[in-house]
């Protein structure tokens, strides 16, 4: 689990290096009072000192972008993380490797699948993550975004098993059925991608589409169906104004039909209701019966 590093200002840091380096001079000065070769050893050794200890001190320093974490390694030993931005300074002789903590998109490929009927289709989705725990992305998987990438391709597929193109029944989820797939596309991909220390934010469906080679087929079905469905509502209402029309004639006491004129009114608004061109009166000069 990711958790805090020890760290200062690194401005505090190059202070105490500049510190270090007057305290170097002042004994330099302090031993030039005696012979020349105590004065020579004097100042090298000083002078290996300040530079040993410098170089020390200087493998602490690290910057940290906006929005970046750097996690700290002792010896392949992990000692924390700093996710402050700036100039800082923690333990010296200490890895450093930058993780990003931005929002990233990944867009899959179009993956070919066959839903829950059987029939090939083609599925791409969009994922939005970023990473909330720099410590399991950088230890617990090899490659965080290439983990997420192929647990969102996978997550992808087994969603398009899961559902139908498009449901037949009704109460049936289906694959156009955005809101509902992108919701549990996106629990699943939290789950698992949850071990590298990532989170989602959202996934969405890019593309959905019948696979070529049945496109056709599945386009004529559809017309076919969306015919009937029409169909169906113009007969119901055709239905609904005859028998109306019938009611208000008879409450009304416009005209008094038998049985078969009633028949014959009918079947002629039902023509001229239910037909898909427009309909040419006939006027009928005699009776119902000549």
């Amino acid at each position: 689990m990711e958790r805090p590093a020890f760290r200062m200002s690194g401005f505090i840091a190059v202070v105490g290096i500049l510190v270090l380096a007057a305290i170097g001079l002042v004994i330099i000065f302090a031993t030039a009072r005696g012979s020349d070769a105590a004065i020579a050893v004097s100042v090298t050794s000083v002078a290996c000192s300040w530079a040993l200890v410098v170089s020390l001190v200087a493998t602490g320093f690290t910057v940290v972008n906006p929005n970046d974490a750097q996690v700290v390694q002792f010896f392949g030993r992990y000692v924390g993380s700093i996710r402050a931005a700036g100039f800082h300074w923690t333990w010296p002789l200490t890895a450093k490797r930058r993780v990003t903590l931005r929002v990233r998109n990944f867009e899959t490929a179009r993956l070919k699948v066959s839903d829950a009927d059987g029939n090939p289709v083609e599925i791409a989705a969009v994922v939005v993550w970023r990473v909330v725990d720099s410590a399991r992305a950088a230890f617990a998987v090899d490659d965080h975004v290439e983990y997420v990438a192929v647990q969102s391709e996978a997550a992808v597929r087994h969603m398009a098993t899961s559902y139908p193109y498009e449901a037949h029944d009704s109460g049936r989820a289906s694959l156009r059925d955005s809101s509902v797939v992108s919701e549990e596309l996106t629990l699943e991909l939290r789950e698992r991608v949850e071990l590298a220390g990532v989170e989602v934010l959202e996934s969405r469906t890019t593309h959905l589409a019948y696979a070529p080679e049945i496109a056709q087929a599945m386009l004529a079905r559809q017309q076919a169906s969306a015919i009937v469905s029409a169909r169906f509502k113009i007969v119901e209402g055709a239905v609904g104004m005859v028998s109306n029309a019938l009611d208000r004639l008879r409450d009304e006491h416009v005209v008094d039909l038998d049985e078969e004129r009633k028949a014959q009114m009918v079947a002629n608004l039902l023509v001229v209701l239910c037909g898909d061109r427009a309909v040419q009166p006939v006027v009928n000069t005699g009776s119902l019966y000549s």
